[in-house]
């Protein structure tokens, strides 16, 4: 399904850390079809945080996908996993034979159009067993996702393509922050799998 190997990707952090940038690993044809049948088939629901206090409902909307008893507790919320779907467990071989890193659990995000996003922030939680890889693979309309050091505040950014996996691992998220600027211009949907390795205790 890749079109190119774990020997293609680049680092795209100069220190602290380790972001590889796959591109493209599997056919548009393919990767639009992954997009169609994740809108349709997952149940979607507004992602609800407390931050400062206030209970507040984002406009994208998200599922937690992991094996049995694998919450996740975040920004003041907890998810509880839903069982695996026959689509996510084939992204997540293939996630897992280009990152060389195993998985247990997928937040998946649905940004229904470019005034969507993500701000800064690290995935960083107790929950998440520590400098493991986290594998984002993208769908549909191509976004920019940036990083930016948190001691320096030096930044760097790319273009997510369709159907494109990134993989950050080791101390990138101890030294830096990620993010999924808005982009007005954007009509169309993106989906956004990101595959991590949750503790068990």
């Amino acid at each position: 399904m890749d079109l190119f190997g774990p020997g293609s990707a680049f680092n795209l952090l100069p220190c602290d850390g380790d972001a590889r940038y796959h591109g493209p690993v599997m056919t548009k044809a393919e990767a639009d079809e992954f997009l169609a049948r994740l809108l349709e088939t997952i149940p979607w629901r507004h992602d609800e945080l407390v931050m400062f206090g206030r209970k507040i409902v984002t406009t994208r909307e998200i599922a937690w996908f992991g094996n049995p008893g694998l919450s996740y507790t975040y920004s003041g919320t907890t998810k509880q996993p839903l069982p695996w779907t026959a689509e996510l467990l084939e992204l997540k071989a293939l996630a897992e034979r280009l990152s060389g890193s195993a998985f247990n659990s997928c937040l998946l995000n649905l940004y229904h159009h470019g005034g969507e996003g993500m701000g800064w922030h690290s995935d960083d939680e107790a929950s998440i067993v520590r400098d493991s890889a986290i594998a984002s693979l993208s769908f549909g309309a191509e976004r920019k996702f940036a990083l930016r050091h948190k001691r320096t505040s030096a930044t760097t950014s790319l273009t997510l393509a369709n159907g494109s996996l990134l993989v950050m691992a080791g101390i990138t998220q101890t030294h830096w922050l990620h993010s999924l600027p808005k982009m007005k211009k954007v009509t169309t949907p993106r989906i956004n799998l990101t595959f991590r390795l949750m503790r068990e205790d």
